[in-house]
């Protein structure tokens, strides 16, 4: 299970790099501890409690509580939109943890190594000013 956690940082830390590469506030650190965090929530609830309850609730719940983290990363300003693609990676990012923490580990790597290539030959997106109709 300790390796389970370990690969979970890491693999949650090679996304934050690349958001931290491009000056993103949530990176290396912060991707890390939610993949960190969505791993060990999902090791307890498959493993901790047994057969008593549903081991999905809390990992519906870790998709709520990323869902709040992420609305965080997310910046609204005039026209403009910014922290759309850190929150997307957040997300990933905690989805990342909960696969490492059952136990998929060769579709967490794969997931990550995808998230990294978008985030890193993706498109940037274009910036449209205020008085540019959508």
């Amino acid at each position: 299970m300790l390796l389970r956690l370990a690969l979970a940082a890491g693999l949650g830390a090679f996304v934050g790099y690349e958001r931290e590469r491009v000056g993103k506030p949530a990176g290396v650190r912060t991707h890390g501890m939610v993949a960190l965090g969505s791993a060990l929530f999902t090791v307890i609830s498959v493993f901790g409690f047994g057969s008593i309850g549903d081991p999905a609730r809390i990992a519906a719940q870790v998709v709520t509580g990323i869902g709040f983290l992420g609305a965080g990363a997310i910046l609204h300003e005039g026209a403009s939109v910014q922290g759309l693609t850190t929150a997307a990676s957040l997300w990933v990012t905690a989805a990342i943890g909960m696969a490492v923490g059952v136990g998929m580990k060769t579709m967490a790597f794969a997931t990550a190594m995808l998230v990294f290539v978008l985030l890193r030959f993706g498109p940037r997106p274009r910036l449209i000013r205020e008085n540019e109709r959508l």
